[in-house]
């Protein structure tokens, strides 16, 4: 099953979950680093990276409920696609928390902050996973075209024959 929003031939949504992925994540890991090593300015670059990730995660989270609108109801992909989206909502909603309750004094940020972080840090995991079982092993987003030899997404043409797929 493909999408219908793409930019040169790919996903619009699997294209912008790396940047609130990344930027959230590195975000609880400087705040461990904050934590363990008594440098607070960990945890203002921490600030930062949550403010960012949150607009970044946003924009992926329109484009994924765009997309999972057009997988069909009743199916698993529909249901995982649901946990995907609501469990991502938490993430973000922890990370506004934690973004507020530093917005005060971001270098001195209080320890509520640094648990919403964690704790949304290891829920993305699962999250992560349910949208990587959404792309490799329902092939949400996935060009119906695909197969070892397809040519370029550039190119605009899926008209090659499936031949080259190998077998599930």
């Amino acid at each position: 099953m493909g999408t219908n929003i793409k930019v040169l031939g790919h996903p619009v949504h699997q294209q912008l979950i790396v940047f609130p992925l990344g930027l959230l994540v590195t975000a609880a890991v400087f705040d461990l680093i904050s934590a363990i090593s008594g440098e607070p300015r960990w945890t203002q670059m921490a600030f930062y990276m949550i403010g960012a990730g949150i607009l970044t995660g946003l924009a992926a989270a329109l484009f994924g409920l765009l997309d999972w609108l057009g997988i069909p109801v009743g199916t698993r992909a529909r249901r995982i696609g649901a946990l995907h989206g609501f469990g991502n909502l938490i993430v973000v909603l922890l990370f506004v928390a934690s973004f507020f309750l530093r917005w005060p004094n971001p270098v001195m940020a209080p320890p509520l902050s640094y648990w919403f972080s964690y704790i949304a840090a290891v829920l993305v995991l699962v999250t992560g996973w349910l949208g990587g079982e959404l792309v490799d092993r329902l092939g949400v987003g996935v060009d119906q075209s695909a197969h070892l030899n397809a040519p370029s997404s550039l190119r605009g043409s899926h008209d090659e024959p499936q031949r080259h797929r190998p077998a599930a």
